[in-house]
């Protein structure tokens, strides 16, 4: 969460670029319907900058106050983004507005003092990789809204006390969002290997993908090197969840991109899927159909055949959320090692090497 000075100083920034779009009061469509489920965006008029998407029937409930929501979320936003790293928020609203890129807040659900929903700002549509995206919860006291973005101390405390978090998700999204995860340098160190949890390649046990990218960071270009590439294979190109948790379609109804949240700290994304199944915070069990390998860049990025872009996420000592590093850990029965560059790492099983190109089979063990 952001000091209120900061905040004030982001919202003048969106106001002064013309950039924060106002929600919508009306979406046409039952709101069961994908259509809702997805929203729709701020009207095609506005600015490029923060897109909104609302449902009637949510917009309808926050009335004039979904404004002030709206500008809570953005703020926290723009200041967790790395690509906003070392700007000033109207610098970085206008950049991102330069390269066709948009902060997005969807709203999902809400009652009177609370609201939950996603917000992601897209990644460059010039490479391959992943938006930089969160769940969120905010909660209205005193008359303001106080959001909290997925691993700030402000989510984990709305999730223990928000209505719109239900008892089994809660279990979920509490331990996640208070796990203190210590801190690791990258080394080829066998005492390095770090436990999972029984995490799983993205597809069926013992079914087999090829691998088609070794580790890289999850936009391609810089970070920890968290997330490998896969296609083909007799899966089916079916995705399926690495372990149970809650899922949350991340585009909404129709996009490619889903995230995991595990048990024990952990949580997953997969990109670039189509046919995707619409989650909205909802619980699922291990290897659950996520959608099929696909080209779907519904956040930004870009594919140039049908894969899946999976990404290992969890938690550093200050609960930020934060893709994190492959290397040493053992996922789907496999040991991932980063290479020399990115994408050109191998995973290594029972004496076995295997590099991009090589077809290799999911294991539970």
């Amino acid at each position: 969460m952001l000091p209120k000075p900061l905040v004030r100083t982001v919202l003048a920034a969106l106001a002064a670029t013309g950039l924060l779009a106002a929600a919508p009061s009306a979406v046409a469509g039952n709101r069961h319907s994908a259509a809702t489920a997805a929203s729709v965006a701020a009207a095609p008029s506005s600015p490029p900058g923060v897109t909104v998407k609302m449902p009637a029937t949510i917009a309808d409930r926050l009335g004039a106050d979904r404004e002030a929501l709206i500008d809570a979320v953005s703020a926290d936003v723009l200041s967790r983004s790395h690509d906003a790293k070392g700007l000033t928020p109207k610098a970085a609203v206008a950049e991102l507005a330069a390269e066709d890129r948009k902060v997005v807040v969807d709203v999902r659900t809400a009652s009177r003092d609370w609201a939950r929903g996603v917000a992601y700002v897209e990644a460059p549509r010039t490479r391959q990789g992943e938006p930089e995206g969160w769940l969120y919860i905010a909660h209205r006291t005193g008359g303001r809204w106080v959001a909290g973005l997925e691993g700030d101390r402000e989510f984990a405390d709305h999730v223990a006390k928000s209505p719109l978090v239900g008892t089994a998700e809660r279990q979920t999204m509490t331990a996640y969002a208070q796990r203190k995860a210590a801190p690791q340098p990258q080394t080829s160190s066998v005492g390095a290997m770090a436990n999972t949890n029984g995490l799983l390649l993205p597809w069926m046990p013992d079914y087999y993908m090829t691998l088609t990218g070794g580790p890289h960071s999850s936009d391609g270009s810089t970070g920890y090197w968290s997330s490998l590439d896969f296609s083909g294979g007799n899966a089916s190109g079916r995705v399926r969840s690495s372990r149970e948790g809650t899922a949350t379609s991340m585009c909404g109804a129709g996009g490619g991109w889903t995230r995991v949240i595990h048990p024990g700290g952990f949580s997953t994304d997969y990109y670039h899927m189509w046919n995707a199944t619409y989650y909205n915070g909802t619980s699922i069990a291990r290897s659950a159909l996520l959608g099929n390998i696909g080209t779907d860049t519904c956040a930004g990025g870009s594919a140039t055949g049908a894969h899946v872009h999976w990404s290992l996420r969890t938690y550093d000592a200050n609960y930020v959320g934060q893709y994190t590093w492959l290397n040493g850990r053992t996922i789907g029965g496999w040991t991932w090692w980063s290479g020399a560059s990115q994408y050109n790492g191998c995973a290594t099983r029972s004496g076995v090497t295997a590099c991009p190109g090589t077809a290799i089979y999911n294991r539970i063990s």
